[in-house]
């Protein structure tokens, strides 16, 4: 098919979810590349909005999924799973948490944290406390629970009444959140870097006294690492940066590399509160999710792709740095590892998005004056290379 025919088909039969989307249709990709119908190149520095770790088409990824689909897909969770409890395992020894659920996306994971929150109280014979306190600007999901989570009035407005019990206060302000803890609140819930309102990282005198708060008010911890995770900040985990640990945290994006998964991952004795019929999910940790996953996460640890990460996100926001001493229209670079984002004191942010894409490169954008870049981990210095001069070239533009 043409692209025009797909658009066209697209157009008739799909929800009009969203909207006009970038003109082309990729065909294959291999590491950091995608080729269009047309046979173009592209550079991705989005990795599907931080999904595509180890970019495309890598080879441990292809294989596991391969060799268990050639095995079987799927079977209900009355039966155990091998590659689930191997995925579990890897995860725990890995991180701070003691037991695992698998889910099929971040906002499936999000609403198991929710759910656990306020079970662990329910048991503990404090039904009283089921209200969550976020964080503005964040981003926890689309469904009705995580949307009321989520602090931003713009995806919450057309679908009240949202679940209720949940509040957000500015982040960086310990004071607020202090005041805004009653005997009813029983988890602070938050991203410790924002990737979807545009790369907003946490202080790390603010998250550390978010945690001690929390053990003073008998209060859980739960990190959405949904975007920030899995080496994508230049550690395994985001929650390392800050030397504190979380009760709760969740996963997915880059846990299955393109294949949809999401963790639940919880501390002792938290993890305990959920019971048989408590909780549970048809396709949540099934063969083919949890085998690819275990590849993914085991390629990113063995290959020290983290490193890699903090490495070559420090050579990448110094190279943006330096360009923002030539071009005075970029107000800040920020961000940690290979989650970076440009904010601008003009209204171009989508406008650079086309050019970059005209010119084959693929960037986000948040708002009008916000570019966001979460490239694979596998990312070398001479893609950066590559891609910088591209970059002042379409700033300069701009220059007047």
């Amino acid at each position: 098919m043409t692209l025009n025919e797909i658009i066209a088909l697209d157009k008739k039969y799909f929800m009009n979810t969203f909207g006009d989307r970038m003109p082309v249709c990729f065909e294959k990709g291999e590491g950091i590349k995608l080729w269009d119908l047309d046979g173009k190149v592209y550079y991705d520095f989005l990795a599907g909005i931080a999904v595509s770790a180890l970019g495309h088409s890598h080879p441990a990824l292809v294989n596991a999924i391969v060799e268990q689909a050639q095995k079987y897909i799927h079977c209900s969770n009355y039966y155990y799973i091998e590659s689930q409890a191997k995925l579990a395992q890897l995860i725990v020894e890995n991180s701070c948490c003691d037991k695992v659920f698998f889910a099929n996306s971040g906002a499936e994971a999000n609403e198991g944290a929710i759910k656990l929150a306020r079970l662990y109280f329910r048991k503990r014979g404090k039904p009283e406390k089921f209200e969550i306190i976020t964080l503005e600007k964040s981003f926890h999901g689309r469904t009705l629970a995580t949307l009321a989570a989520t602090g931003q009035e713009k995806y919450q407005k057309n679908y009240s009444p949202l679940t209720p019990k949940f509040l957000s206060v500015p982040m960086n302000d310990i004071d607020a959140l202090e005041k805004a803890i009653t005997q009813y609140t029983c988890a602070v819930m938050l991203e410790p870097i924002q990737g979807e309102s545009g790369v907003n990282p946490a202080n790390k005198e603010y998250i550390r006294q978010v945690r001690e708060l929390c053990n003073r008010k008998d209060i859980l911890l739960i990190f959405d690492e949904v975007q920030c995770g899995l080496g994508r900040t230049g550690k395994l985990f985001a929650y390392e940066h800050f030397g504190v640990e979380p009760d709760i945290f969740t996963l997915a994006k880059a846990l299955g590399g393109g294949f949809p998964i999401g963790a639940l991952c919880s501390k002792e004795p938290f993890a305990s509160a959920f019971e048989p019929g408590d909780h549970g999910s048809t396709f949540g940790g099934n063969p083919l999710a949890c085998s690819t996953a275990f590849a993914v996460l085991s390629t990113i640890i063995n290959e020290k792709l983290s490193d890699n990460s903090a490495n070559m996100g420090e050579y990448l926001i110094g190279e943006l740095t330096r360009l923002k001493g030539k071009h005075s229209f970029i107000n800040e670079v920020r961000g940690k590892g290979l989650m970076v984002g440009i904010e601008f004191s003009k209204p171009i942010a989508v406008e650079l998005k086309h050019k970059c894409f005209d010119k084959g490169y693929l960037v986000g954008s948040v708002g009008n004056n916000i570019i966001r870049m979460l490239p694979p981990l596998i990312i070398t210095k001479e893609d950066i290379d590559r891609f910088i001069p591209v970059l002042d070239s379409i700033l300069s533009e701009y220059d007047a």
